[in-house]
């Protein structure tokens, strides 16, 4: 139970901030874990990041959680949102499906409250598998940032208290989908005194919906949290340690991703097994691409590799080896697109989020110094708040259905006579024009209402399949990079006029299969082919006089 230390008065304000993904029938003990802590002056806030469950209903039934969501934007996006929304000098984040011990929060916030210099502090956590538990302890208590570089010492998020002024100056990098703690921990570790004791602060449960089985996700992201340090290396030290950080993450993901090939039913040998490890150790050094294609295939017998060509083949193509490979005529292996219906019908939102919004953020993340002043978004004003935060000084929501609670203006945007000319310095127009019937009219309306100067932030579906929700009966069009220029060129003038086009036959087919944005590989989002249009984004600017 608690010490003797005295808080100062009043007692600082702990934000706890829980994530939700489809995590709706884990919520409950996390917040009873947060709400039965020895120390009392928290608050709550639960961010939904777009889910379909019963997230939403589970966090009514706690009167004192804030609760707030979101267009599912992944676990960054969520907990930048949670820090948006909190007071506290001092935050922590639990996954909806974690809980803390009693003392947790008490425990970390002495440790800052005696290091007021610390940009956060961590603990240790029990590990929950299969109805099994262990404790995880690491002491850690000198050079941090060198230890961080070789590995990720901490492991669990929620045994993480930050002091708000570390955590506000970095932020959770929203375009990475693993071990974006990881990043948040070397950054604040290399400007900042951190802290790590061996005390016990939460439960992490294992299960099959974690982000973290997904291997060879979380070995991109560690990787990646690594590269961005590579530019602040200084000492030879530190970049000796960099480079024990490389070969680490690549031997324990590899090492992971193999036992995983060697366990499944094509490899039941335990003879097999201990010859694989082996090897692998053997070859643990190696370019991780390497080492996931080729090592497996020099063990196995020429039968095994054929009967289980679909199996390794699908493995490979997660380790990128399908880049330059075109099968022959009558070759191709369909593996799980051998069907007619989709993974999904809702846009992959049960499946990580829509891989769509991937290349909306990026725009609109690119285009945020166009969102200030009087905006005007279409649902809500998400995005308006996201990306324009305190250059907004007014946020308007337009709404189609009158009397929506969420908006301010009432309307069809092909027709909005009550919304005077030259009123708006940003128009944010994401997936919207495809169902409004006269679309022209409603770019014309668009064009009207900005301000001299202002600018439209517009994104159109290509391809991609219809809404059969909320949308089926108007959704009417798709668009193409030319269409959407000459729409624009004919309101706008040519030179104020900027239309992309972002996707590739990959991206299309698994957007079109359903597959969640966290399912497809950074690298394979980032190649945009002309010849295949998922999404068209366009900056259209209204003359300055």
């Amino acid at each position: 139970m608690t010490s003797s230390l005295l808080f100062p008065h009043p007692s600082p304000l702990v934000s706890v901030i829980i994530p939700c993904y489809n995590h709706g029938k884990y919520l409950s003990k996390a917040i009873d874990s947060v709400l039965g802590q020895s120390y009392k002056h928290v608050e709550i806030i639960v961010v939904d990041d777009g889910s379909v469950d019963d997230t939403r209903a589970a966090a009514a039934r706690y009167p004192q959680v804030k609760y707030v969501y979101q267009h599912n934007q992944g676990p960054s996006a969520a907990r930048n949102t949670g820090i948006r929304q909190s007071r506290g000098d001092y935050l922590v984040f639990l996954d909806a499906d974690d809980w803390y011990f009693e003392d947790a929060l008490y425990t970390n916030l002495q440790y800052l409250l005696a290091a007021p210099k610390a940009g956060f502090v961590s603990g240790a956590y029990t590990l929950s598998e299969k109805g099994a538990n262990h404790e995880v302890i690491k002491e850690i208590n000198s050079d941090h940032y060198l230890q961080l570089l070789q590995r990720n010492y901490i492991a669990m998020h929620a045994t993480v208290m930050y002091r708000r002024e570390a955590l506000t100056r970095f932020g959770f990098d929203a375009t990475m989908r693993g071990c974006e703690d990881y990043d948040v921990y070397l950054q604040i570790a290399r400007n900042y005194p951190v802290i790590h004791h061996t005390k016990q602060i939460a439960v992490y449960a294992i299960h099959t919906t974690n982000s973290s089985v997904n291997l060879p996700l979380m070995l991109d992201g560690a990787l990646r949290a690594l590269d961005k340090q590579k530019d602040q290396l200084v000492s030879g030290e530190e970049k000796e340690c960099f480079n024990k950080g490389v070969a680490y993450w690549i031997h324990y993901y590899c090492t992971n991703l193999y036992a995983y090939l060697l366990n499944s039913p094509l490899y039941k040998s335990g003879k097999r097994r201990e010859e694989g490890m082996a090897m692998l150790k053997k070859y643990s050094q190696k370019l991780y691409r390497k080492y996931l294609i080729l090592e497996p295939f020099m063990m196995m017998k020429k039968s095994v590799i054929k009967k289980g060509a679909n199996f390794f083949l699908r493995w490979m193509y997660q380790a990128g080896a399908y880049k330059n490979f075109i099968p022959a005529p009558g070759k191709v292996i369909k593996g799980d697109f051998n069907r007619t219906t989709p993974f999904s019908e809702s846009f992959g939102y049960e499946r990580g989020g829509p891989i769509d919004r991937y290349y909306i953020e990026n725009f609109l993340a690119k285009q945020a110094a166009a969102v200030k002043g009087r905006v005007m978004e279409i649902g809500d004003n998400a995005y308006t708040m996201q990306y324009g935060g305190s250059r907004v000084t007014k946020s308007d929501v337009l709404h189609i259905q009158e009397g929506h609670p969420s908006a301010t203006i009432w309307g069809d945007l092909s027709n909005l006579p009550q919304v005077p000319d030259n009123s708006f310095d940003c128009i944010i127009l994401t997936q919207t024009l495809q169902v409004v019937y006269n679309y022209k009219e409603a770019l014309q309306t668009c064009y009207r209402i900005l301000k001299p100067g202002g600018t439209l932030l517009l994104t159109v579906p290509g391809i991609g399949h219809i809404d059969q929700g909320e949308w089926k009966e108007t959704w009417f069009w798709s668009f193409t990079k030319n269409s959407i220029t000459k729409l624009l060129s004919e309101i706008f003038p040519v030179p104020n006029v900027e239309v992309q086009t972002f996707g590739n036959v990959l991206v299309a087919s698994s957007y079109l299969y359903g597959m969640g944005l966290p399912e497809v590989r950074k690298s394979d989002m980032d190649y945009c082919d002309p010849h295949y249009q998922v999404i068209i984004t366009a900056v259209a600017v209204k003359p300055a006089a």
